[in-house]
């Protein structure tokens, strides 16, 4: 994913770039940008050595991107089915008085939502990695 913006401000090796807000950054969940009026405001290393109020490329992996979403929906899916399979199977053992598909229900929506749970605090660990630090790839006008 590339991007083009404007640096606002440098600090040793990252810089902080003003790109223009499109209708994609609404649900992006890589969480890099910081949202100011019509603009986002994004973090990124800046090996090319840009100035302030220099117009750049930012690249943004797009793996870290699909592995994100993979993580995001993936893993609560997976729970939902194993959670159900696990009531099902496990649990309508301990519980005979109750019906052993609601006991699967139950289990599953309760463990998709500890996975969602879970998910969010592995994410919010994940925000400073450098495999999904942006990077500012060239300078387009001086």
């Amino acid at each position: 994913m590339e991007e083009i913006g404007i640096i606002e401000r440098v600090e040793g090796f990252n810089a902080t770039v003003a790109v223009p807000k499109r209708s994609a950054c609404d649900g992006c969940s890589l969480k890099t940008c910081k949202p100011s009026g019509q603009s986002m405001t994004i973090e990124a290393l800046n090996p090319v050595h840009a100035r302030v109020g220099q117009k750049v490329i930012i690249s943004m992996k797009s793996t870290t991107y699909l592995k994100g979403s993979l993580i995001v929906y993936g893993i609560p899916a997976l729970a939902l089915v194993m959670g159900a399979v696990l009531g099902r199977e496990v649990l309508s053992a301990y519980f005979v008085s109750h019906d052993p598909d609601s006991i699967s229900a139950i289990s599953g929506f309760a463990a998709c939502v500890l996975s969602f749970f879970s998910v969010k605090l592995w994410s919010s660990s994940q925000d400073r990695k450098f495999a999904a630090t942006p990077v500012i790839e060239e300078i387009v006008e001086e």
